[in-house]
């Protein structure tokens, strides 16, 4: 048993490094120095007054863009708490045009994607930014994402971004994780695989790109409905890339019930999404695989040392180099264990809990309402 934790521990040490190198090699990337004046539409889901979601969407007003550019707004109800904050915002900025549509109940499962697909038969232009509530940019967004797709290859982008947790320790512990592992594990990815992926919670595309995998509908049924667009995307030939352009992510401050129903969500959807990788995320895990192996055999405690330093690189590289994010070095190990054992969690159930709802996960990523 203790030679076969090493081993798994190894594989673990040779993923740090591989993180390390993915990293640079991200880095490498630029986008070009003159930027075309496309019009972009920003499609913008909301639902209910997320914290700071004024300074968010403010964000998007104030872009510093040659071309046109507008903003829609979509909620199901006008009496939705966030719909004065909206006609505040469109009032404000009178040069920017804006529009909010009212929805109604959604009739797909994923009540994003139908808000999504609203703003879509109404948008004006055919470059597209799918942006989420709870994300901020500075006024370079659109400039950089215009450059990026002034290359025809290019059909689809994920923007990364760098977490930014509100005054909890858990939204705090979250936002270590997201910083310092879930993008290590989407940059080795990119590395190795190419970007057959794409992640929220911004993505931009080619109108004829999501027409080309069906429209948005076909997205409907699933919680990981990003990760699919990318997937789809990518099998219809166009190009997926990782964008040079970092946003911020403000994911809020919740306590631990509710952050942990959010986290194992995660990990039951992307188990569903895709189970391979799902499995080899043990892999992403060096530090308690080295508490293991140093509990079976306490002689071998030099292993854990040298796995504390390889951890560190990777999380430092990733958060410092690629997102531009502080690491939190004395929350980062509480949040390893935290992620294991969620990793462990996302083996077991199949129904998560999604604002108010219950849903039962399929065995192919698409989810059903079973419930209130």
């Amino acid at each position: 048993m203790s030679y076969l934790v090493a081993a798994i521990l190894t594989g673990s040490l040779v993923y740090c490094v591989l993180v390390v190198v993915a990293v640079g090699r991200y880095r490498e990337v630029r986008p070009p120095a003159v930027s075309p004046a496309v019009p972009i539409s920003i499609l913008k889901p909301l639902a209910g007054l997320d914290q700071g979601l004024e300074a968010n969407l403010r964000s998007f007003f104030e872009q510093k863009y040659a071309g046109d550019f507008e903003i829609l707004f979509a909620l199901r109800t006008d009496a939705d708490p966030a719909a004065p904050l909206v006609e505040a915002l469109r009032a404000e900025y009178p040069d920017v045009p804006s529009r909010l549509i009212i929805t109604g109940e959604p009739p797909y499962p994923n009540a994003k994607v139908y808000s999504l697909h609203r703003m879509l038969c109404e948008a004006r232009h055919d470059l597209l930014v799918m942006s989420d509530s709870d994300t901020r940019v500075d006024p370079r967004l659109l400039a950089t994402v215009a450059a990026e797709f002034s290359d025809e290859y290019v059909g689809l982008a994920t923007c990364p971004y760098r977490a930014i947790g509100g005054p909890s320790l858990w939204s705090r512990l979250e936002a270590a994780g997201m910083d310092t592992e879930f993008w290590a594990g989407a940059l080795v990815a990119r590395m190795l695989e190419g970007m057959k992926f794409a992640v929220g919670p911004t993505i931009v595309a080619r109108r004829e790109v999501l027409a080309s995998i069906g429209g948005l509908d076909v997205l409907k049924d699933y919680l990981a409905e990003d990760f699919v667009m990318g997937q789809r995307a990518a099998e219809a030939g166009a190009g997926v890339i990782l964008s040079s352009y970092v946003i911020e992510h403000r994911i809020g401050s919740v306590e631990w019930r509710e952050n942990f129903a959010h986290r194992v969500r995660w990990a039951r959807s992307t188990r569903r999404s895709r189970p391979a990788g799902y499995v080899g995320q043990l892999f992403t895990n060096p530090l308690p695989i080295a508490l293991v192996l140093v509990a079976l055999e306490p002689a071998w405690w030099p292993w854990l040392a040298g796995t504390l330093l390889a951890r560190a690189a990777a999380a430092r590289a990733t958060a410092r180099q690629a997102l531009g994010a502080p690491v939190d070095w004395l929350l980062l190990p509480a949040q390893d264990l935290l992620s294991f054992f969620f990793w462990i969690a996302g083996f077991f159930g199949n129904t998560i809990h999604w604002r108010g709802r219950t849903y039962r996960l399929l065995s192919d990523g698409r989810f059903e309402l079973v419930g209130k």
